[in-house]
């Protein structure tokens, strides 16, 4: 996942309500309503935030009868965490770096 793709997902995850959510749907698949039934924000305000989280695929919506429930993906959250975690091992790396050239002066 290159920084350019994941600029559009750090966005997503910029609000609040939508990291409720996540946190919500990482208890299990749930609708729109259900989410709305557990945060202290209307249906319409979630579908929006789903809407969001769709659109940079971290959540997936699943019929479920005439119910439409939220799963999220988790591979799209595993491959962000990856790319943050060699983010860090690059500045630890450089941090590093400079500790050993300032110690050595």
């Amino acid at each position: 996942m290159t920084m350019k793709a994941l600029v559009p997902v750090f966005a997503a995850l910029g609000d609040e309500t939508r990291w409720s959510i996540l946190a919500a749907l990482g208890e299990g698949d749930a609708s729109a309503s259900a989410l709305a039934g557990r945060l202290p924000v209307s249906r319409q305000a979630i579908a929006k935030h789903l809407a969001v989280l769709q659109e940079v695929g971290l959540v997936e919506p699943v019929r479920v009868g005439r119910e439409v429930r939220y799963r999220v993906i988790g591979a799209e959250l595993t491959a962000t965490a990856r790319r943050l975690d060699a983010i860090g091992a690059e500045w630890d790396r450089r941090l590093t770096a400079i500790k050993e050239i300032a110690e050595g002066l």
